[in-house]
Formats: structure tokens, sequence, C-alpha cells
């Protein structure tokens, strides 16, 4: 599958810099999912559970409070006030 690169950051820094299939997550307008090639745009992003999908398969959840997902070109990135991964 075709990958590309989210970096995911809040005040504690950044949490999260690789490569991925897939980004399930809920934006203003509804619960959506970013993969590789996905047209650039920029929305607010609701609490909730977020879901990443790597590339051999794996997946990691972890819950937000909200935030900004850019999605551009070369990269999507997720600024958010508060993201705690579950498995932690």
């Amino acid at each position: 599958m075709n990958t590309f690169p989210l970096k995911i950051s809040s005040p504690e820094g950044d949490l999260l810099n690789a490569d991925i299939v897939k980004l399930d997550l809920r934006a203003a307008e509804g619960d959506m999912a970013v993969m590789a090639g996905h047209i650039p745009f920029v929305s607010p992003v609701m609490a909730g559970e977020v879901r990443i999908e790597f590339d051999d398969e794996s997946e990691r959840y972890a819950v937000t409070d909200g935030g900004i997902l850019t999605v551009s070109v070369e990269k999507v990135v997720l600024l958010s006030g508060s993201f705690v991964w579950k498995d932690q």
C-alpha cells in the first residue's frame, strides 16, 4: 500500500513522525479517512478517537481533544491540544 508522512504535535512536543497508510478521525464535517494522494485541505478536528494504520498492517489508537488537520501534497500534520495514546 502507498504511504504518506504524518506528523502529530501537541504542546508536549512531537508525538509521531512516521510514514503511514491511513489516518481515521472525526473532522468538522464528520468521520473521515486520509490516505496517500488525498486532495489538500485544512479542517478542524473534533474530540474523539484517532486510528493510525501503518504499512506493516499494525494500528495505533489515541484520543484527542480536537485540533487542526492540514493535508498537503508533501505531508499531513495534526496539531492537537491534547493527544493521548491508548496503549500508554
